[in-house]
This record gives C-alpha cells, sequence and structure tokens, in this order.
C-alpha cells in the first residue's frame, strides 16, 4: 500500500537507500540521524589537506551498485566517477630468518591472474580456472536466489535451477573456506589470496562454510574500482537521490524510543518514534511504518521496550560477532612507490591471528595481519602534493573495553600500541625504512570509538558473523518478529555486511512493505515513478543483475 508515513532510523548506506526508495515508491519518508552528518560508518575525517575514508574501501560487486541506481532511474557512471585499479591489490609478506619473500600482485582481468597464480605455483592457473567457475556460479545462484530473498514464501527456493545444484551446494556449506581453497592449492599465500575475504564477511575462512569461495570471483575475475572521491561520494549519491525522491533528513537527531501499540488478536503495531534533538528536547513523531537501519542489537536492546522485543540480550549470547578494527589515518610526506592502492600484510601464522580474534582467550594479535590503503595512489584529491594517504586496518577482538583512538599518539594504550607495531610492521615488510619519520599526521580509531560513534554491537567493526548460522535465511531478517509495522536494514541484519549488501538490505524493507515474496532482484522500472536505466557500465542493459 502506497502513501503511508515512513519513518527511517539512521543515515547509513542502508537508510539512505531504503529511505529513497521507499519514497519513490510514493510513501512520505522522515530519515533520523543523530549525527551531523550522514554516512554512518562511511565516515570521513578531513584535516591538513587530507581526507581519510574512515569505513569501506574496496568497491566491489558493481552490478549490485548498478541495480540499485537503476531502481532511483540513474547508473553508477552517471551518480559516480569510477576507476578500474590496476593492479587489484598487492600482498605481502613478513622477513623471514633475514630472507624477503617477493610481493605477489594480483593483476586486474582473470587471465593475468591465472598467469599470477601459474608463475608461483606449477598447475595452479588450471585450478584457480575451476575454482573461480565454481565461484562465479555459486555468485549467480546467491544474486538470483539468496541475497534479494526476503524468505517470506518456501517456493521462493523450489526453483529447478537451484535444487539442481543442490548436491554442489551440500559439499560447499558442509566444508570450510579454509579446507576448499587448501584442497587444490598448497602455496601458503595463494590459499591466503582465497582465504582473506573471509574478513570481508567478518568471520575465520576455518569457520566460513566454503559456499563464501564466490568472493574471490568478486576480486580476482571481476575486478576491483575504486571511486573518485572516496566513499564519500557514494553517501553524497546516496543523499542526494534521497532528496530528489522527496525524503526529509533529520539530522542531531537521535531517536531514543520506538513507539507500539497492542492490537486485538494480532501483533503490537509500531506507532512511530521518540527523538531527541542537539538541545536535548524530546520530539514525538508519529508514523506508519519504521524501518531501523541502525545497529539492531542497539535497536533491539535500546530502542524497543522489553515485550516488542524479537531480539532480546539474552538472545545476542549465542550470536558471533565479527572483529572489531583498530584504524589509523596517517598523512605521510612524500610518495611510497612500494604501495599500490590496496595492500595486505598477512603473517606466515594467521591461525593464531584468527585465534586472538575470535577465540576464547581474545587479544590484539602481534605480529598482526593488516589491510592497507593508499587512496592517493588513484586520487590526487586525497592528500596534498607529493603527499600520500595511508589507511591502515588491523582487526582485532570486537570488544568495546579494548579502548578508543586519538589524534597524535594519544589514544588509549593498547589502540597506539597496535598502530605503532603496524606502522613499523608495513615499513619493514614494504622497505618503507623512514615511513616512521615522515608522518605529517596521526589520528586513530578503536573499538570504543565504534561503540560510542554507531552503538555497535561489542564494539565491532562489521556486525554478526557470517558463519552458516548466521547466513541467508538463517540470519536476523528483515521485519521484526513482534512488532508489526517495524523492518530492519543494514550490515547487522539480511543479508550482511558491506555497502552491496546495506543496497540490498533496502530493498528487502520494500519487498517485505509490499508482500513481494520473489527471489532476485526486483525489475528496474517495478518503482513507482522510476524509469528503465540506459546502460549499464558494460554498456550493456542492466535490467537484471
Amino acid at each position: 500500500m502506497r502513501g503511508q508515513s515512513i519513518s527511517v532510523v539512521g543515515g547509513g548506506a542502508a537508510g539512505l537507500a531504503a529511505a529513497a526508495l521507499l519514497a519513490r515508491e510514493g510513501h512520505t519518508v522522515d530519515l533520523f540521524e543523530q549525527s551531523s552528518t550522514l554516512g554512518g560508518r562511511i565516515g570521513s575525517i578531513e584535516s591538513d589537506g587530507y581526507r581519510f575514508d574512515t569505513g569501506p574501501s574496496w568497491y566491489l560487486m558493481p552490478e549490485v551498485y548498478e541495480h540499485f541506481f537503476n531502481l532511483l532511474g540513474t547508473t553508477a557512471a552517471t551518480e559516480l566517477d569510477l576507476r578500474t585499479l590496476d593492479p587489484a591489490y598487492t600482498v605481502f609478506s613478513p622477513v623471514t630468518k633475514g630472507q624477503r619473500e617477493q610481493p605477489v600482485t594480483i593483476p586486474y582481468g582473470s587471465a593475468a591472474v591465472l598467469d599470477t597464480f601459474e608463475r608461483i605455483e606449477r598447475g595452479s592457473g588450471r585450478s584457480l580456472r575451476r575454482y573461480l567457475a565454481s565461484a562465479g556460479r555459486t555468485k549467480d545462484l546467491a544474486l538470483d536466489y539468496f541475497l534479494y530473498n526476503p524468505f517470506t514464501s518456501p517456493k521462493s527456493i523450489l526453483r529447478t535451477e537451484l535444487l539442481t545444484a543442490l548436491p554442489a551446494l551440500a559439499r560447499l556449506l558442509t566444508t570450510s573456506l579454509e579446507h576448499h581453497a587448501s584442497q587444490s592449492f598448497h602455496n601458503p599465500v595463494l590459499r591466503q589470496i582465497l582465504q582473506y575475504p573471509a574478513i570481508f564477511l567478518g568471520t575465520d575462512p576455518r569457520k566460513a562454510p566454503a559456499l563464501y569461495h564466490l568472493m574471490s570471483a568478486l576480486d580476482l575475475s571481476d575486478g576491483v574500482l575504486y571511486p573518485m572521491g572516496g566513499f564519500k561520494s557514494i553517501v553524497d549519491a546516496l543523499a542526494r537521490l534521497a532528496d530528489e525522491s522527496g525524503v526529509r533528513v533529520h539530522t542531531g537527531s537521535a531517536v531514543r524510543h520506538i513507539s507500539a501499540v497492542p492490537q486485538k488478536g494480532r501483533r503490537r503495531k509500531v506507532t512511530g518514534l521518540v527523538w531527541t534533538d542537539q538541545e536535548g528536547r524530546d520530539h514525538d513523531h508519529r508514523s506508519d511504518l519504521v524501518v531501523s537501519a541502525a545497529d539492531l542489537h542497539h535497536t533491539e536492546t535500546q530502542l524497543l521496550d522489553q515485550i516488542d522485543r524479537s531480539y532480546p540480550e539474552s538472545w545476542w549470547e549465542r550470536v558471533t560477532s565479527g572483529p572489531g578494527a583498530v584504524l589509523v589515518f596517517l598523512g605521510v610526506d612524500g610518495e611510497i612507490p612500494q604501495l599500490p592502492h590496496h595492500s595486505l600484510f598477512f603473517t606466515d601464522d594467521w591461525s593464531t591471528n584468527f585465534d586472538d580474534i575470535f577465540g576464547p582467550a581474545q587479544k590484539i594479535s602481534s605480529p598482526a595481519s593488516a589491510y592497507v590503503c593508499k587512496p592517493s595512489h588513484t586520487d590526487p584529491t586525497v592528500a596534498p602534493p607529493n603527499h600520500e594517504n595511508l589507511f591502515i586496518l588491523i582487526p582485532v577482538p570486537a570488544d568495546a573495553g579494548l579502548g578508543a583512538g586519538g589524534r597524535d599518539g594519544q589514544g588509549d594504550p593498547l589502540i597506539e600500541r597496535a598502530a605503532d607495531r603496524a606502522i613499523d610492521q608495513i615499513a619493514r615488510w614494504a622497505e618503507i625504512p623512514d615511513l616512521r619519520d615522515r608522518i605529517r599526521f596521526r589520528q586513530t580509531q578503536g573499538p570504543t570509538d565504534f561503540s560510542r560513534r554507531y552503538n555497535s554491537w561489542l564494539g565491532g567493526m562489521l556486525g554478526p558473523a557470517h558463519t552458516l548460522r548466521q547466513s541467508a535465511m538463517f540470519r536476523q531478517q528483515n521485519a521484526s518478529k513482534k512488532v508489526e509495522g517495524l523492518y530492519y536494514a543494514g550490515a547487522t541484519t539480511a543479508p550482511g555486511v558491506g555497502v552491496p549488501m546495506c543496497l540490498i538490505s533496502a530493498e528487502l524493507v520494500l519487498k517485505r512493505i509490499r508482500g513481494d515474496s520473489s527471489p532476485g532482484p526486483l525489475p528496474v522500472d517495478n518503482v513507482c515513478g522510476n524509469v528503465a536505466a540506459s546502460q549499464a557500465l558494460d554498456g550493456s542493459s542492466s535490467s537484471t543483475l
């Protein structure tokens, strides 16, 4: 039913996407964001001529972005300035017994990737071809039957193609990603390249189902893109589209409560929300529906009355969290040609890293595997001339008690020590001996910051991990079980973590409100007032994924 009043909680990617789609559908939409700026975890730091993304930095699954923009009558090419990265990334290994392993650079294009694997391990090119073919098929099945599926009808998965693939899917679901990647590849770095995408899913490759080998189709087959201006340009595009669709955006407006009332013989019904302005005054906003794109744990345990909670605090005790993170933002004087746009620094014993993050005795690893982004390699606007912009991510346990970051080494001790070790590790492994001396800007962020700024459960970086029992139809879904008219979007609900998944979650909310049980993406001309987009990035029709 169109023409309803809808309140959206949270102005991150999922909240903006849901608001834009629902307003385009013909609803009256108000979006409430507690911060003074939009974007949520897609944040930005601007200082001393540097501009840092503080959240996502890998632009993968371009077909999901394209489909979303098409639903709103536009294209990714119109809204964003996308560049293909070549190389996609480089993997650095530690110096062992005085011996320095040659970095492994992953080029753009599957043929070049196959050649790279073959040079490192004879026969691995042929094995990788089979691996990527399977990954591509699995990705297509995921897009067609799982990611866009609200799982409101059993018929949505009783499809011939899916039933035919069931034996292969069963094997992938009952095998770990680590085991699957190790069956055909012996070189430890090649194995790590095939397993590291588990971190994008917030999980340990030893526990992630092999089904997620589909992630290798994203970076090794499809390649990696970068939006000029950083991921802030994606937020700007979403905000622009929300505004054009008629969404009323309220920043500096912290939602404190989602209200519901009883109904005779039915579930309780949402009636709106209470929000607080920057002067501390409370406001009661009535609406027919509420979409919370805030952290699901925060929504359930803080914004709802106990009677309205589908996932009370006791439920979360059984949930496996994804990792937390120590983030380090560095402005560096002079160029750093040793690093491409994306770099991965993998320790030899990364099983110990995963035990430290997910095991019973959690701690910050030393040494720790780390990810480094140098967007100034591609985008000259993110640093002053002849300077570099470095973003370092160190996965750590999801523990808000580990501490907060700060400026110029003034964060909590555990956070700053982790940052210092990462800087020195990058300098040694990538042969940048004067890196520390050239730092002109330094800021850090820790799990405590994630908890304070984003109401993040346990101070985690991503939300619930993508283990088998926390994926697809087993993940927290997009509608409340207790309150009629209350819906959920974002990384902490279905289909999962990452900006593409947040965009899909917005579409799942639209499907739920419509009563649409279809398993795949909506036709692009199926949103009220929309017109089919002209061309996808590759110049072909993009009416389907």
